[in-house]
């Protein structure tokens, strides 16, 4: 990757991170499902009308649109309302970095070098030790959903991928006009009337900065990064950054949350760090460039 593009990554890393723990402020107040709704609704509108239509079939639109909403999203603010800690929900999460690989090699013929191998098993390690450290109070529910997620995620990069989307920003702005009306629905067909009735007064400030940090960081700015990455970069090159997401989500649930980080949850953190080092540095590469010199 070009220096830049690097930057860009480890920013949109970063900043995902962070929005895990932002959303739990949010979550706080609002119905996870509503929540949801909002932030699409949000990332669609006005900008629909501003933005052009970019030149990718309505089908690939919605199915984006569904994927990321609906199916991704909106199962990621349930798990976490169901009890999963921020920092695991954004950790379980990056099982998609193994959907994706694996997406690349049977879809795409992309081919996975030995050292992403590794790294992938050094990753799991990681993945696992945080899981199996994990306080009791998250719910066997909370952590499927956050794997579906992990899987729908894995299908929206496949579509980024397959789509060769180029405005990337008009894409994530018009695929999320998608998402609002079937999370309404679910909502009411969930709860009835009560979370539209009470959202008045469960705007708080802090609501409404979660929510704000939401769309134009997490998903306008974010998606926009992540997706213009992989239209520029195969898909296992570009994967396996979203591994750090649990690192500055443990880091922004100290910070926001005040929640304490366990010397077995920096171990496994470290793990999960090194398996990024591993997958993304060309070995013999650098072998050549020692040889030659």
């Amino acid at each position: 990757m070009q220096k830049k593009h690097l930057l860009l990554a480890l920013l949109v890393t970063a900043l995902w991170g962070l929005n895990f723990p932002i959303t739990k402020l949010g979550l706080a107040s609002i119905d996870p499902l509503l929540l949801t709704a909002l932030r699409f609704a949000l990332a669609a509108l006005p900008w629909v009308f501003l933005i052009p239509r970019p030149q990718v079939a309505w089908g690939w639109l919605a199915a984006y649109g569904l994927i990321f909403g609906v199916a991704m999203w909106a199962l990621i603010n349930l798990g976490i309302e169901q009890g999963v800690a921020p920092g695991t929900a954004a950790l379980l999460v990056q099982f998609s970095a193994f959907f994706s690989l694996g997406w690349g090699v049977l879809l795409l013929g992309e081919r996975v070098r030995r050292q992403q191998l590794l790294a992938i098993g050094i990753a799991l390690w990681g993945l696992l030790r945080i899981i199996g450290d994990s306080p009791g109070q998250a719910t066997s529910l909370g952590y499927w959903l956050l794997l579906v997620s992990a899987f729908s995620w894995s299908l929206g990069n496949l579509i980024i991928k397959y789509c060769k989307v180029q405005q990337v920003l008009a894409f994530v702005v018009w695929a999320s006009l998608f998402a609002p009306l079937p999370l309404l629905a679910l909502t009411w067909m969930e709860h009835g009337v009560a979370p539209f009735q009470q959202l008045p007064g469960q705007l708080s400030g802090q609501a409404v900065l979660s929510l704000l940090f939401q769309v134009y960081v997490a998903t306008h700015f974010c998606y926009w990064g992540w997706n213009l990455l992989l239209s520029r970069y195969p898909l296992s090159r570009v994967a396996p950054w979203s591994l750090l997401i649990p690192l500055f989500g443990t880091l922004g649930s100290v910070l926001i949350l005040g929640q304490g980080v366990t010397l077995d949850d920096a171990i496994s953190m470290a793990l999960i760090l090194a398996a990024l080092v591993v997958g993304q540095f060309r070995w013999r590469s650098w072998r050549l460039g020692r040889s030659a010199a």
